[in-house]
């Protein structure tokens, strides 16, 4: 049988965004979903495994930070503890400590560059589903 490979969910109001980071993922061999807002993720979640949540900080509905402490307060394991990475087009320190207090893993700034992702994926995703 098949291991389920790594899949990586976006979430980002802004529609062209999302294909974006879709197409990057999938250029680098990853699966992906996408959803407009943490409301929608937050409801993905409780239904459908993910390895990584890139997720925007500033959108309608319910925004990244909330979002994020929903996450890591209200769910049960495994998502509790997966990875959750902010994504803004602002400076990261125009939000202080918000970022890392609310429980963001780290923060990617746009515009993304392929490397940037690849870096991230490296940094958070394993290799080897042997663990399982």
């Amino acid at each position: 049988m098949e291991t389920n490979p790594e899949r990586i969910l976006i979430v980002d109001d802004i529609f062209s965004n999302r294909l974006l980071l879709s197409s990057a993922l999938e250029g680098l061999g990853l699966a992906s979903k996408s959803v407009g807002n943490g409301q929608a993720a937050i409801d993905l979640l409780q239904e459908e495994a993910f390895s990584m949540v890139l997720l925007d900080i500033e959108m309608p509905v319910m925004n990244g930070l909330e979002t994020v402490r929903y996450i890591r307060k209200q769910m049960k394991d495994p998502v509790r503890n997966m990875p959750v990475v902010a994504l803004t087009a602002h400076n990261p320190n125009e939000y202080g400590d918000e970022i890392q207090s609310a429980g963001f893993s780290e923060i990617l700034t746009k515009p993304y560059s392929i490397d940037k992702l690849q870096n991230l994926l490296d940094k958070y995703l394993t290799k080897d589903n042997s663990k399982n």
